[in-house]
């Protein structure tokens, strides 16, 4: 029994993180290449959800004008989340008349979303953070594969060009990660969901956004649930900045966990493969199992403690996950960072995958977080 228990605990999350994306890499090559061509002109309205984005939100504005992608209309919407600094003051400072400015009583990101979609006039829905930066052609290469009518959703790529000192170190790596991982779903069609940071969506797919759910992955999923396409767009870059703070890290891991078991049960329909084929194979891998599996780490390590005296491999395995768990605490008290970057990023694993364990427990007590605040990841 402890031996099974252990295999177990070993192999399914060797298959998420590492076995599914290497099974994509290995079945790529059986699907063609798809390259779109340039974006037609399309009537395509941007939604920034914001909450006390004042510092950003004027050049983000001027920016998102700036777009060398030449729409048939263009309509930018800022909806404030009862932002108490000078947000909407910023945001008027920009006087266009292509920019709509919705002056919100705290209400959570869900809902100032479906306040901006309802005021919105476009084709394509576009949503992106107010803190992140684009290049001058994010937004034409982002709109470039909805020219396939197939395609009902388009992801562009977030990346972390300055990391800091601390845990967004493994925050920027991941990225690299997740861009690999998306790349991967993308050729085989079936991308599993796009980054709240930069994605597009046909209007007619969008459906209401309820209230604790993780709105990036519920408002991409609109596509699937319609039988379209995600494709994921890595020449449509966004840069952010990645968290530092092991407290910061600690409450978004749990934050995105809740909210995304939360998603997953309000999308559980595309977790049923004889209906979604492949992708509902991809979204139980990338999704379901990569978060239920961090609470196999605990047995994996009591199991084998217990198979200690067994066989040699059980010893090498155990003083592996000990010397790890080790190398990620002192990661975590080198509060000045003067170690080498392994302990960093080991440090900054060991925060993610207790973080999401916690989330899971919160999850199944019925926990749910109702209200944001973006500072939690910064």
């Amino acid at each position: 029994m402890a031996e099974f228990i252990f295999w177990l605990c070993l192999l399914l999350p060797v298959y998420a993180w590492l076995g599914y994306p290497l099974l994509l890499t290995l079945i790529a090559p059986l699907f063609p290449a798809r390259r779109p061509a340039p974006a037609p002109p399309m009537n395509v309205s941007i939604i920034i959800a914001a909450h006390n984005e004042a510092r950003h939100i004027e050049e983000k504005l001027r920016t998102l004008l700036a777009q060398d992608y030449q729409a048939h209309s263009l309509q930018i919407i800022l909806a404030s989340d009862g932002s108490t600094d000078d947000t909407v003051a910023c945001a008027h400072k920009v006087i266009d008349p292509r920019i709509s400015v919705l002056d919100l009583p705290r209400q959570g990101k869900a809902a100032t979303l479906n306040a901006g979609v309802a005021l919105s006039t476009g084709e394509i829905l576009v949503f992106t953070d107010a803190d992140n930066q684009w290049s001058s052609n994010t937004l034409g290469q982002l709109l470039a594969p909805l020219a396939d009518p197939e395609v009902g959703a388009c992801a562009g790529h977030m990346l972390i060009p300055v990391p800091g000192k601390g845990l967004s170190l493994g925050d920027s790596l991941y990225r690299h990660y997740e861009g690999w991982l998306r790349k991967m779903e993308n050729r085989t069609g079936c991308m599993v969901s796009a980054d709240g940071a930069l994605l597009a969506l046909r209007r007619e797919l969008f459906q209401h956004v309820p209230a604790e759910v993780n709105d990036d992955f519920f408002i991409s999923t609109c596509a699937p649930v319609a039988f379209k396409r995600i494709v994921y767009v890595p020449e449509a870059k966004v840069s952010d900045q990645g968290v530092d703070e092991i407290a910061k890290q600690w409450r978004r891991r749990q934050r995105v966990t809740v909210g995304g078991l939360q998603s997953l049960a309000r999308r559980r329909e595309l977790l049923n493969p004889w209906r979604h084929g492949l992708y509902a194979i991809a979204l139980i891998s990338h999704k379901l199992i990569r978060r239920l599996a961090p609470i196999l780490l605990l047995p994996l390590l009591l199991s084998n403690v217990w198979l200690w005296n067994v066989h040699g491999f059980y010893r090498l395995s155990l003083i592996a996950q000990l010397l790890g768990y080790a190398v990620a605490i002192v990661g975590l008290l080198d509060v000045q960072h003067r170690l080498p970057k392994p302990f960093r990023l080991a440090a900054f694993v060991l925060v993610t995958l207790a973080g999401m364990s916690i989330g899971l427990w919160q999850f199944l007590r019925g926990q749910r977080y109702a209200q944001w605040n973006p500072e939690q990841n910064r």
